[in-house]
Order: C-alpha cells, then structure tokens, then sequence
C-alpha cells in the first residue's frame, strides 16, 4: 500500500443522515479539536416525473451544522453519484466551504459530455469543482489531516476518504452483507475494483468505514458503519479470501442482470458539475435525455 499518513489516535464526530428516497447516507465529519467540519456525499432531492428539485435533505444538514456551531471547510464527493443529485453548492451559497473531487473527474466528464452531447461550452477540465484531489493528496479540517486514496472500479474518479480513524469509502465497499458495487457503468472495471478493495482493505483493521449507500439487505435496519477487519472477515463478495478471478466472474454476471439505477439521467448531468443543474440557451434550468445512449 502507498505510504498514506493513517492516524488513527484521531477520532473524529461523524454524524449520518440517510436519505430514503435514494438509500444514500450523507455525513457531517467534525474535527474534535475545533469546530471545523466537512460534508460527504450530499443529497439534492428531485420529483424526477415532475421535473422539481427541492432541499429538505440539505436543509437539514446545513441546520445541523448551524446549531452545532461549525465551519464548514470541505464538501466532499467521493465519487460522480448515478443515483442521486449532490447538493454541494447549494450548502456552498448558505455555509461557504471548498468543493473536491477525485482528478479523473475529467475522465467522467469527456465520457458523459459526449453521451448528453454537451457541445464545446462543457468544460471537461474539472474547473466546476474548487479541489481535483489525486491519489494521496493531503487536507486540513481544522486540525485534522486528512487523505484521498484513488479507488476506482466503479468509476474511474472514485476515491477514499480518510480523516482520522475513520474512512469514506463512496461506492468502493456496501455494508458486508451488501457486497460490493457494480462496475459496468462507462469506465466501470471489476477488475480494477477489486484491485482498489484490496487497498482499502489494507488499512488497519480498526479503521471505521462508512457506507455511501445502503439497502437494508434480507429486510434488516439500514446501517452504514463498519470496519476494515469486519469487511476482510465478512464481505459476501471479497471476504474470506476470495481471489480476483472469483470476484470478476461473479461481478460480471451480477451487474448484467441490474437495470440502469432510477435517477442516473440528471444524476450524472448535474454531479459532472460539482452538482450545478445545466441550462438551456436562454439560461432556464433544463435536463437532456439521451436515447439509447447509456
């Protein structure tokens, strides 16, 4: 494994907030020795069917840090999200921050900017974000350093989020009894997933992570916390010495049989611009859909 700088005497505050509508968990990550935070994986609700975007669930986020009395420094995103909308910039405008990003971001955007036939006006240089962070770079909340680990797979700006002893780890891993991700989006590779859990994996056992998404497998309560040593025990996809080739066979027949995820259309449209909503000629806030183009 890279030399990352893993600290786990530093035990941050983690508050989850799950959104039902798109079992997607956002945090609230807070420095213990100051008042300074970060904000992972953020949500934008959308009535899709009407067309209507609203921000009850960022609402109660931002309300969450005010009466806390915290900063925010960072808005995180660990990955370009298929299946909700991210509302960073949205809680940018109300609490400031800096929005970040894996670099391969630009990889995700030439891909989609020619499936939502985008036109030159797209930039596809990740300027839309304030951060393009890549593999091993370091940041502050407060007092706290903080890393990104490139983990692709899933996509191929994917990343991990380490501060303290606790790790974002988007899309890479679910809950152990959830397995693992799919990798057939455009620039998906089971493979190369597979790869990138094994580097999660050789964290420390102790090291907590935290679950982008889950889906209450087997009808049980939705959780989203684990560790490194649960997953390497218990993951029903890569636990238990599974090898690569198993894995790869396995993924590959599994994501053939999956639809295409509810809200992937204005999902990718808008999070490939740090979750700015695109516009039409006349500047109205408007959304494409491709035909037969994913």
């Amino acid at each position: 494994m890279t030399n990352y700088p893993v600290n786990m005497d530093i035990t941050p505050d983690v508050k989850a907030f799950f959104d039902e509508a798109t079992w997607t968990i956002s945090y609230v990550v807070k420095d213990p020795e100051t008042k300074k935070c970060a904000v992972v994986d953020s949500v934008m609700d959308i009535d899709y069917a009407a067309g209507r975007i609203t921000y009850d669930s960022a609402d109660e986020i931002i309300k969450y840090i005010e009466d806390e009395g915290l900063e925010l420094e960072w808005l995180i995103e660990t990955h370009v999200h298929a299946d909700h909308l991210s509302a960073a910039p949205y809680i940018q405008k109300k609490l400031g921050g800096k929005i970040g990003i894996g670099e391969h971001i630009k990889t995700v955007q030439d891909v989609f900017g020619k499936v939502f036939n985008e036109g030159t006006e797209f930039q596809r240089d990740g300027s839309q974000f304030d951060k393009l962070f890549q593999d091993g770079d370091e940041y502050m909340v407060g007092n706290m350093k903080c890393f990104a680990m490139h983990t692709p797979g899933h996509t191929p700006a994917c990343m991990v989020h380490t501060m303290g002893n606790a790790s974002f780890v988007g899309d890479t891993l679910f809950m152990p009894d959830g397995g693992s991700a799919r990798a057939d989006f455009p620039g998906g590779d089971a493979g190369i997933l597979f790869d990138s859990i094994q580097k999660v994996l050789e964290l420390p056992v102790d090291m907590r992570l935290f679950m982008c998404h889950d889906y209450g497998p087997n009808g049980r309560d939705i959780q989203w916390e684990t560790t490194v040593g649960d997953e390497k025990t218990h993951n029903i996809h890569v636990g238990e010495g599974k090898t690569k080739e198993e894995f790869v066979k396995f993924r590959t027949e599994r994501d053939a049989q999956l639809a295409m995820p509810r809200l992937i259309i204005p999902s990718l449209q808008v999070n490939m611009r740090a979750g700015e909503v695109p516009t039409d000629k006349d500047g109205n806030p408007m959304l494409k859909v491709p035909v037969n183009g994913l």
